[in-house]
């Protein structure tokens, strides 16, 4: 037994394990920086400050990603489309619940709020990793693919449906990596990228160009809003009236307020930013404080640290994106290797869009930063990843 425990001890992923510990702490002294300066910290209940939250959530998902380490992830790949099949029930019932800030996202279990999305991301991508796991020459059939697509696809659909766009566009590089990792053939994946790259040519035509051209594909007017701030559009028509275009320039300038702030935020940091708490762009309400804790923490880290403190989260989750693609080099199967792949994706996906959103490279989607952002339910989530992650790196050599 001790020497078994000792085998462990010596295979746990030490460097993925400090990174994370890093991000979190990180995570939850920046979410009370965020927040403190608008007097938000000081609830009825101790329990209710966001930072204590955010704390909870990652020591909870400490818990259940050690608790994850100590099964094969056979064992649970095996109950993967129950955890599917649950996690669509839950995006299901969530599309009844009474909508916040107009979106229908979270569940409330009276004490906190659950995001049934950021968990179906995660079962998504187990239950794919262990359909992928078939013989290569299954692969090969139309109708495999097809299948593979619809456990995308249903998710996908509900998710958007809430609505949330950035949570759903968020599988589609993850089903595709995975499933060429998986040894689906190159032409069915060129013909999917294809289709879907013109999908989502013809959404964004549809929102700048064409209103309501696709009805069925129709994105929510802010969602649109987002985009035209993204490409520089103005708001108002060519023909519009004097009062009219004063109007849409308002709206306009809305819509441009939080992404324009970010950006000074951002810049205005310097080599070794402003120091903790002392980000006047924050704290002078420049940056909404209904954004700074979450969407654009990256933009409070930057000014208050710096290009060095940015440098540093940046580093940490090369870190993470580093040690988990070597973690699928070296799985012992095929599903080990996707369900690495496509948790690393996912990983990449919302550090890549929430940074890219935070310097305006990306389009606003609201995407959180892995245990940065405040949110217990994406914190607790991706503590479940990297407990899988960590999963297959232990059970590697368990023949």
């Amino acid at each position: 037994m001790n020497g078994h425990s000792n085998r462990w001890i010596y295979q746990v992923d030490w460097v993925l394990l400090l990174a994370l510990i890093g991000l979190a702490v990180i995570g939850v002294s920046f979410i009370y920086s965020a927040a403190s300066v608008h007097g938000i910290t000081d609830p009825q209940y101790w329990y209710q400050h966001r930072y204590v939250r955010q704390i909870a959530a990652f020591l909870l998902g400490l818990g259940l990603a050690t608790a994850i380490c100590l099964v094969d992830y056979h064992l649970i790949a095996r109950w993967s489309m129950v955890f599917y099949w649950v996690a669509i029930l839950f995006l299901l019932i969530v599309l009844f619940q009474e909508p916040v800030h107009g979106a229908r996202r979270w569940i409330s279990l009276g004490f906190t709020k659950l995001q049934p999305s950021e968990f179906a991301k995660i079962a998504t991508i187990c239950a794919l990793g262990n359909f992928l796991s078939r013989p290569l020459d299954e692969l090969r059939v139309p109708g495999i693919f097809f299948q593979a697509l619809g456990l995308i696809g249903l998710p996908f659909c509900l998710i958007l449906r809430e609505p949330d766009l950035g949570s759903s566009l968020v599988l589609i590089p993850v089903g595709l990596v995975m499933m060429f990792v998986a040894g689906i053939p190159r032409m069915f994946l060129s013909r999917l990228l294809g289709g879907a790259t013109l999908l989502v040519l013809l959404v964004i035509v549809d929102a700048l160009f064409f209103p309501k051209l696709l009805p069925v594909m129709q994105l929510e007017e802010y969602q649109s809003n987002r985009l035209r701030v993204y490409f520089g559009m103005s708001f108002a028509p060519k023909d519009a009236s004097p009062a009219d275009k004063r109007k849409a320039d308002l709206e306009e300038r809305k819509f441009k307020y939080n992404v324009e702030q970010a950006l000074i935020s951002v810049g205005s940091g310097g080599l070794t930013g402003k120091g903790w708490c002392q980000g006047t762009q924050n704290a002078l309400g420049y940056l909404p404080k209904t954004v700074a804790h979450n969407d654009f923490i990256f933009s409070v880290i930057a000014e208050e640290w710096g290009f060095l403190g940015s440098m540093t989260i940046l580093m940490l989750n090369a870190i993470v994106i580093f040690q988990g693609l070597r973690t699928a080099s070296r799985a012992r199967d095929r599903m080990g290797m996707v369900i690495a792949t496509g948790i690393v994706m996912l990983w990449f996906s919302h550090v890549f869009i929430n940074i890219g959103m935070n310097i305006r490279l990306m389009p606003v989607t609201g995407l959180p930063l892995p245990l940065l952002s405040d949110g217990g339910s994406s914190a607790l989530s991706f503590m479940l990843a990297m407990g899988l992650l960590q999963n297959i790196k232990l059970h590697k050599r368990n023949y």
